[in-house]
């Protein structure tokens, strides 16, 4: 691939520029907003000029209602060889596509599962799909050509591909995207009109739930719409998963015994098929998920003690795997839970101890 036009100067778009313009790839840049446009290329992701003649691959990183007028149009304009979107939803838009009269030998719906609670060009970074599954959804139309130009796409961003049927990734990005963001939504919400002296007792549990309910409203108001009947399909599971533990929750007040242990039960099935479930998210690269030992590290808010510890542990031969932060409510300081390897979790406290780190158990 030699040359590029990507539709779209939001943060998919601008990413996906920023990581082709860096490995020599030209890239035109276009968005109905051209303030978008010249803001992507002042950060070096390519121009805002119009390209002479078809590009070798149209990267359309509109939302998602806006996916199939857009590609049908580039296509009717020729302005490229091969088209590709990135939208997060696929089945809809290869429908619209078929009504249109589209040529869908030319098209190929991919979807990058990357992305940030922020939006817009200056949140885009060229290392935003590195390690990151790049989903492509072939028909038995799209051209051999076109796959390989999605796939060099794919390695020049250095994600990984993952070829699903086009409502299959629908579906499954219900479940383990959209859904997620609702549900992230709905506990934030709760917040909202909480007492102040509830809200000063969160913890990292409440930030890790609600870190993505900051995203944009709109955005993910055009994301929903797009794929509304597999989101509805998983929160009437959750929302039966719901009824059921409120149940549980109100038998456990109950004076009758029975009536306590049926609910401890009911508790207790939905905790074990929580842990179930979680047990089958990828861990680190994309492999099964291991189990490590975390030392907690009491850390002063100052600069360079992140550093400081990292460079401790390095000396002690120990590789940190994972890391979380938790900040001390009120306080300058913090809780560093470093994940490491089971075995090498004692011998990296005895280090850190030495160097004058307080170590929590």
């Amino acid at each position: 691939m030699r040359t590029a036009l990507v539709i779209g100067a939001g943060l998919m778009g601008t990413s996906a520029a920023l990581a082709l313009a860096g490995r020599g790839v030209t890239v035109h840049l276009s968005d109905h907003d051209p303030t978008r446009a010249r803001t992507a290329a002042a950060l070096g992701a390519g121009t805002d000029e119009a390209p002479d003649g078809p590009v070798d691959l149209a990267i359309v990183a509109v939302p998602p209602a806006h996916v199939a007028t857009t590609l049908a149009a580039a296509m009717r304009d020729g302005l490229a060889h091969g088209y590709l979107d990135v939208a997060s939803v696929k089945g809809g838009p290869r429908r619209e596509l078929v009504a249109l009269g589209a040529d869908l030998s030319a098209y190929i719906g991919t979807h990058p599962m990357a992305g940030k609670e922020r939006s817009g060009p200056l949140a885009g970074t060229a290392d935003l799909f590195e390690g990151r599954p790049w989903v492509l959804t072939p028909t038995p139309e799209t051209d051999t050509e076109v796959l390989n130009l999605a796939l060099e796409l794919v390695a020049l961003c250095r994600a990984v591909p993952v070829v699903m049927d086009a409502d299959a990734h629908d579906r499954a990005v219900a479940l383990v995207s959209h859904t997620p963001q609702l549900v992230s939504s709905m506990v934030a919400a709760r917040l909202e009109e909480a007492d102040e002296t509830a809200v000063r007792l969160c913890g990292q549990g409440v930030r890790d739930v609600t870190r993505i309910a900051a995203s944009d409203p709109a955005m993910w108001v055009e994301i929903l719409s797009a794929n509304p009947g597999p989101v509805a399909d998983v929160l009437t599971g959750i929302a039966a998963d719901l009824t059921e533990t409120v149940e549980s929750l109100r038998a456990l007040q109950s004076a009758d015994e029975s009536k306590r242990r049926s609910g401890a039960a009911g508790i207790e099935d939905v905790l074990r098929r929580g842990n179930a479930g979680r047990v089958r998210v990828p861990g680190k690269h994309g492999t099964a998920p291991a189990a490590y030992e975390v030392v907690a590290v009491l850390i002063s808010d100052r600069p360079g003690e992140l550093a400081r510890i990292f460079a401790d542990a390095g000396r002690a031969g120990v590789n940190v795997e994972d890391v979380r932060i938790e900040h001390a409510t009120g306080q300058q300081a913090g809780l560093v839970q470093l994940m490491v390897e089971p075995a090498a979790a004692p011998a990296l406290a005895a280090a850190l101890r030495e160097r004058g780190w307080s170590i929590r158990q």
